[in-house]
């Protein structure tokens, strides 16, 4: 565990797996996918923790396990120090939410991926800001429709037009609905899973400030996830890298772009492009040969093994774990032991 105060979200050793079907003759064999290996964060009040990593590390797996989207296959999440991993309960031989983890979804949202797939394309603006103030009979009537116009007003978009339907509004705007619906309760805590990646280059960084002024007005906590480091960096307190599923790295964004100490860090880092020209012909850059391994069948030992550079033989045989190398730096990492080893081997950003 990083911080020491009481956290609004705390996750410890996380599990997720998805069962794959049954294989052989006889459906004897059954492969699941790890899609999260036993991850362990917090998350203050009025913080935000990056989650950043290529694609099928366990990012959005994460995120929606946190929020109990998906119900863990182990490990505990406590919300406010409330076990709602705990609550679930079995109807018709499937797990169900409990009515306790329903009447806490006003204090926890999400912000999805996709604006075109998030939003009802059946459904004008003013329904679908005010499906959650009904379902939860937050307000009625004429305080709906206003409360309504003043979440417009809030991410930026004329509340004229509640009456216009999703494909009449750009990709960033239609963003900007799907934060206002997740914001429409009055969250504490907001899941932003990927919330650029669908968005053209010059509308994202007016989300990434969006999200930042929405942090500081409201005082929201926040687990914003993505796969570009920049942007990461941008939002947020403290970044996380995951690699196949588990955490790698964990530190205070300024201290983890200053000075990374994992190898996978040190390879994300430099690949984010410099603004001078010189400085980006000068820096050296890691290029990882290797696919990321299969979450079927994960390598025994580092999952980074078949990747680093700078691997020794117990890293084939012994998983590091997440230990502080310093007082809120914590490195999964055998290599950080080793005397000599730089600790940022590249120039990095400023």
């Amino acid at each position: 565990m990083i911080e020491h105060a009481r956290p609004l979200i705390e996750v410890r050793d996380l599990v997720v797996n998805f069962p794959l079907p049954a294989t052989g003759l006889f459906g004897g064999g059954r492969d699941a996918v790890q899609a999260v290996a036993g991850v362990s964060f917090s998350v203050r009040r009025g913080q935000t923790l990056g989650l950043v990593g290529e694609s099928g590390c366990g990012k959005s797996t994460t995120g929606r396990a946190v929020l109990q989207l998906l119900r863990p296959s182990s490990g505990s999440v406590l919300f406010d120090g409330l076990p709602i991993h705990e609550w679930w309960v079995r109807r018709g031989g499937r797990w169900a939410w409990d009515a306790r983890l329903h009447g806490l979804r006003q204090r926890m949202q999400m912000v999805f991926q996709d604006p075109f797939a998030s939003l009802n394309p059946r459904m004008t603006v003013e329904a679908i800001l005010s499906e959650p103030l009904r379902n939860f009979g937050v307000a009625t009537g004429r305080d709906r429709r206003d409360r309504v116009q003043r979440l417009m007003e809030t991410v930026g978009l004329d509340p004229r037009f509640i009456r216009r339907y999703p494909h009449e509004f750009s990709g960033g705007q239609r963003q900007r609905i799907g934060i206002a619906r997740a914001l429409a309760l009055g969250p504490e805590l907001l899941v932003a899973d990927e919330p650029i990646s669908a968005l053209d280059v010059s509308i994202q960084a007016q989300v990434l400030n969006l999200l930042a002024r929405l942090r500081e007005e409201l005082g929201l906590t926040m687990i914003f996830i993505a796969h570009d480091l920049a942007a990461v960096r941008h939002v947020s307190d403290r970044i996380a890298v995951m690699y196949l599923g588990r955490i790698v790295e964990e530190a205070d964004a300024q201290t983890l772009i200053a000075t990374p100490r994992h190898p996978y860090t040190q390879a994300l880092i430099s690949a984010v492009p410099l603004p001078d020209p010189a400085r980006e012909r000068a820096r050296a850059r890691i290029v990882l040969s290797g696919e990321l391994p299969s979450p079927v069948h994960p390598p025994s030992g580092c999952p980074f093994h078949t990747r680093c550079p700078l691997r020794e033989d117990r890293c084939t045989r012994d998983a590091p774990r997440l230990a502080e190398i310093i007082p809120g730096h914590a490195v999964a990492c055998h290599l950080v032991e080793r005397p000599g080893l730089p600790s940022s081997p590249v120039p990095q950003t400023t």
